[in-house]
């Protein structure tokens, strides 16, 4: 039994996009293609959470595409190789993980301590597709965890609760190599993941899907560039003395240098069908809403650097129409500015009303 991984349409070939819409869209293109989506396969067997992901159980589920550049297509595909599976049960989502990696070295060994500062990887779960209200849990290849939650991004000066655990969560990793030893060539290493649906959650429930259920979800690779000084691996560094950034490989990739863009990440959606291949995935309709949505986000964003202020108009933002076609529904935009605060609106002709605002609060209007 196998999954089978279906990726959505592009969204700019949709016909839910009219000309003039286009246009803007294309000013901005690695900010508006198309998310992957994974389709997650039910499962009765519990997989063993001790990082050898060639347990039976997990033949049932399909490998991710590789990983990507975190700017797709701007930056060259990733030397090494990232990928993964996932499963669910009634009560947890399992993940497996395999990287590639010929040196194997971590430092830190606490809980909570900025496990990225290491090379890791790392797990972003929005189970309500709010771009708000999010959850992130990395690991090394220690096995120790940096786990946090987070009521919306940094850059609508979001803040982490680094005090919220993922309590129940079971994690293990499995080293192909020797840690922290230069003198060989490792191959890899791989993680596993049982993450708790009540851990993952906002309200009341336990937070269990239920048939079709799509998550906003994203994962990440942080590598860093390395070479040996005294038998230790050390950050390599440029010219003037500073640390080379690191590498950010993806599943989905945000087509910016920024995981918390929750709008950005991919879709997981859940079913119980033991064959997926006639299983259809389509972008909701409301998330063709929101493209538009965010579309005026970005553009407010720049033109606040340029003017101090926000603009009160399409045109200023270079949509030149309001109107846009979404599933052969017309729809009509508006925005509203000041030199604090916007608010930017999409109806369509049956009332269906979506907002944003300059903090990026999406809401439905009812």
């Amino acid at each position: 039994m196998t999954t089978k991984r279906i990726l959505f349409a592009g969204l700019l070939s949709m016909t839910g996009y009219c000309a003039e819409a286009q246009d803007a869209f294309k000013k901005m293109p690695h900010l508006f293609t198309t998310p992957k989506n994974y389709v997650v396969t039910y499962t009765t067997t519990v997989p063993k959470i001790d990082g050898n992901i060639n347990d039976l159980v997990w033949q049932q589920a399909a490998w991710t595409d590789e990983f990507v550049d975190i700017e797709g297509d701007l930056k060259p595909k990733p030397n090494l190789s990232t990928k993964m599976k996932m499963l669910w049960g009634d009560s947890c989502l399992y993940l497996a993980v395999k990287m590639q990696e010929p040196h194997l070295w971590a430092n830190l060994t606490g809980h909570d301590q900025v496990i990225f500062q290491d090379n890791d990887f790392e797990i972003f779960i929005d189970p309500d597709n709010d771009a708000r209200n999010y959850f992130e849990i990395e690991i090394n290849q220690r096995n120790k965890i940096f786990d946090l939650f987070l009521p919306k991004p940094y850059r609508d000066k979001g803040d982490a609760l680094i005090s919220w655990d993922a309590n129940g969560m079971q994690n293990a990793v499995q080293l192909q190599g020797t840690l922290n030893n230069p003198n060989d060539k490792d191959t890899g290493w791989t993680a596993e993941f049982k993450i708790p649906f009540s851990n993952i959650k906002m309200g009341f429930g336990n937070g269990t899907p239920a048939e079709g259920t799509l998550w906003r979800v994203n994962f990440s690779r942080v590598e860093w560039d390395t070479y040996v000084k005294n038998g230790k691996y050390v950050k390599q560094k440029d010219a003037k003395g500073n640390k080379l950034p690191e590498r950010n490989w993806v599943w989905s990739a945000p087509g910016i240098i920024n995981m918390h863009a929750p709008e950005r990440w991919g879709y997981l959606q859940f079913t119980k069908n033991k064959s997926a291949n006639d299983l259809k995935s389509e972008v909701p309709y409301a998330d063709l809403q929101k493209q538009y949505l965010w579309l005026i986000y970005y553009n407010q964003q720049k033109y606040r650097q340029q003017y101090n202020t926000y603009a009160n108009s399409l045109a200023d933002l270079g949509i030149t129409s309001s109107d846009a076609i979404v599933e052969g529904i017309k729809n009509t935009l508006s925005v509203e500015g000041s030199k604090h605060q916007y608010l930017a609106t999409i109806t369509d002709a049956n009332g269906k009303t979506w907002t944003i605002n300059n903090d990026g609060l999406l809401r439905m209007q009812k």
